[in-house]
């Protein structure tokens, strides 16, 4: 296959680059509004402005993005990075502060609305600088021309085109992560080989794709076996190249579920993959058996002398053992939702375009029965 391939954001990758903000971001203006997320802590919100201030930048803060924080937050955003007079705008945070600033960047030079991204009203060709400064390890819509965002009116996930160019930068610092909690590191282990892996089984992975993918998988296998102790640097690393890796490939089912799972109920995207990943897993052994019996090499997992399907099986035995090791969830009846309600977030995840680069097809029937496992 060929490859057509075209990153256009600065990356700084590694610990304390976030120290670079100031430099990166006087390129943009000298007055910048930052979206951040509610989970970070007032030393670290603090500590980006100061950053941004000691380079002359007149730092606007909005903290108050949390999980239950609706779409229709960027209007109102929106309106503070016009009054302001921002000339870019800094994403600190979650997938949530990330999208939301995604969303302000776009609107805030014209008049469009939150109502009229989703309604898939053509964007207006000026937009603001977005740059990036994600705590959670695995973005797999950094790197892309499109985010999901949860439609306020029906509770179900949409994905949204963005500029090119749009993503001017992403500062990626190992040091944030040491702020997740235990239970959200775990996850965002699970999280990250569910991306990797569908990626690397994707219809459209490439010889690029593979070799950040099999890193990735490497990565996180390290992470298992050593423990999840001072591990903050591998996971920013692992979650880099696996959102770099699906970029330069594609995500599949697993990913348009978790979003959408993710979108319907006050349940972490991270969890949710986590708790899919085994049943993913299978379905990849059966449509991609040499590719995953290779990354059962990569996890440790593959016996001496196995055929590829017991290779391949191998892998998602020691998942679930890993899994349990580290009690993940391993179905959804933890959260308190039950398979009816999954049944229209189940749908739309199905139709999300990247899915049709999934190694199978994927049916109705097909998502009705990962949900029915997982449930």
């Amino acid at each position: 296959m060929d490859i057509s391939f075209r990153l256009d954001p600065e990356i700084i990758v590694g610990p304390d680059t976030i120290s670079r903000a100031g430099t990166i971001c006087t390129r943009y203006g000298n007055r910048i509004l930052i979206v951040a997320g509610e989970e970070l802590e007032t030393q670290s919100i603090n500590r980006l402005k100061g950053i941004l201030e000691d380079s002359g930048i007149d730092a606007i803060v909005f903290d108050g993005i949390s999980a239950e924080t609706g779409a229709e937050m960027a209007d109102n955003i929106t309106e503070l990075c016009r009054a302001g007079r921002c000339t870019a705008v800094v994403g600190f945070g979650g997938l949530k502060a990330q999208a939301i600033a995604r969303m302000t960047a776009i609107m805030a030079p014209g008049r469009i609305r939150i109502y009229d991204l989703l309604d898939g009203h053509k964007t207006e060709s000026e937009f603001l600088p977005y740059i990036a400064i994600p705590t959670s390890c695995t973005d797999i819509f950094m790197f892309t021309g499109h985010f999901t965002v949860v439609d306020p009116r029906d509770r179900l996930v949409k994905l949204i085109k963005s500029p090119k160019k749009l993503c001017a930068a992403a500062i990626i610092d190992s040091g944030l992560s040491d702020s997740l909690s235990e239970k959200s590191g775990v996850a965002a282990v699970f999280d990250g080989l569910c991306v990797s892996l569908e990626a690397y089984c994707s219809t459209r992975a490439n010889f690029f794709s593979d070799a950040l993918l099999e890193q990735a998988i490497s990565l996180y296998a390290t992470i298992l076996k050593s423990g999840l102790d001072n591990s903050a640097a591998a996971g920013t690393q692992a979650g880099f190249l696996a959102s770099l890796g699906s970029a330069a490939s594609s995500p599949g089912i697993g990913a348009a579920l978790s979003y959408s799972i993710n979108g319907r109920f006050p349940v972490a995207k991270s969890l949710c993959s986590a708790v899919l990943l085994p049943f993913i897993m299978e379905r990849l052994v059966a449509a991609r058996p040499e590719k995953m019996a290779r990354a059962a090499a990569l996890l440790g997992e593959a016996p001496e002398g196995a055929s590829v399907a017991d290779a391949a099986n191998s892998a998602v035995e020691g998942i679930r053992r890993h899994m349990a090791a580290l009690q993940v969830p391993s179905n959804f009846r933890e959260f308190n939702f039950s398979l009816d309600k999954l049944a229209a977030a189940a749908e739309v995840a199905r139709n999300l375009e990247f899915v049709a680069f999934s190694p199978w097809t994927v049916s109705a029937e097909d998502v009705f029965e990962i949900l029915k496992q997982a449930s």
